[in-house]
């Protein structure tokens, strides 16, 4: 009886992952279709542009069956930095792998000498680059370009963010669902409107917290599902603003959160429209001074911010060349 395909012991593949991107997940699976236990090697120095603790913890969700290991030495980069750059690498991964692996698979020419020193044989996986045909350097240089290529674990950290901002009763939430249909994607919605409906809209300074945190969870969870744009009516600032009006003060760590959380545009809505009353909304009177408020919040920490005025259609076009702007830079 003819024998049955058994796969070969142990494999590595060994990179950057800068960021991760379907090219990679073509190599890991076939390597892991190809070898019984595979290790991926993580290796990541400080200087790099994206962390290595980042790409460490999307490779270990992508590949939650495969042996992920960060390797953070600091290590030369190219063989030109260091006489010993080959004996460096070899006792980096002979540390990790002390008996080294059966085979190595890579999609870069180095695959062949780094097989050689450690004893094992290369396996080339695509290197013409032919069957996935991208790179980190394109998703670094252009993300939303090669949005397709990014894994969705990976999409967040490229994702464009723009927060749809300002004082009550401006279109704020309508705005943002537009703009989401608009551009094939997700919003995230005012977190404290659903929390605060149970009590008429009563907002209480423990309830300050809650909105906190669960707008950052909202977001947070709709990014992994957001295509290139996502839009968010509201942001931690906000939240601060309300915080301080209300009661004079607010939670320090919502104040560090505010600042941390970045947007690439914030949309400010103009007071030009007129006010529709609801069980939510507090200040009739006083929309020009938060508006301005607003502004003055996004300019003292230098975000990038466009007023948006006039009619709703009006308004709708103006969000729409602010964000294509951000889109296409």
């Amino acid at each position: 009886m003819e024998q049955g395909f058994e796969k070969a012991a142990t494999g590595m593949i060994l990179g950057k992952f800068m960021p991760p991107h379907l090219g990679h997940q073509y190599l890991v699976d076939f390597a892991r279709n190809y070898v019984k236990h595979l290790t991926v090697l993580v290796c990541s120095i400080k200087s790099e542009p994206i962390p290595g603790h980042l790409r460490y913890s999307w490779m270990r969700e992508m590949f939650p069956d495969v042996n992920v290991v960060h390797v953070t030495d600091e290590n030369p980069q190219e063989p030109q930095e260091h006489p010993d750059f080959w004996q460096i690498w070899h006792d980096t991964i002979r540390r990790v792998l002390p008996t080294g692996p059966d085979y190595v698979f890579a999609s870069e020419n180095y695959g062949w000498k780094l097989a050689e020193i450690l004893g094992a044989n290369y396996i080339p996986v695509d290197q013409a680059r032919s069957l996935v045909p991208i790179s980190g350097t394109k998703v670094r240089e252009n993300a939303i370009a090669h949005w397709h290529y990014i894994p969705p674990c990976v999409r967040s950290y490229f994702l464009r963010r723009v927060c749809i901002f300002g004082p009550e009763s401006t279109g704020k939430s309508t705005l943002a669902q537009n703009l989401a249909t608009h551009y094939n994607t997700v919003y995230v919605s005012e977190y404290a409107r659903g929390l605060l409906h149970p009590k008429d809209g009563r907002c209480d300074f423990a309830d300050i917290e809650l909105i906190a945190r669960g707008q950052i969870a909202s977001e947070d969870a709709l990014a992994r599902q957001a295509n290139r744009v996502m839009f968010c009516d509201t942001d931690l600032i906000t939240t601060t603003i309300w915080s301080d009006v209300l009661f004079d003060k607010c939670p320090h760590w919502i104040y560090q959160q505010a600042e941390q959380r970045q947007y690439d545009l914030y949309l400010v809505l103009d007071v030009d429209v007129p006010w529709v009353d609801d069980n939510q909304r507090y200040l009739p009177h006083l929309r020009i001074e938060f508006r301005d408020r607003c502004i003055q919040e996004l300019k003292s920490r230098n975000r990038r911010y466009v007023l948006i005025s006039g009619s709703w259609e009006e308004r709708f076009h103006k969000a729409c060349v602010a964000v294509n702007e951000i889109i296409r830079s």
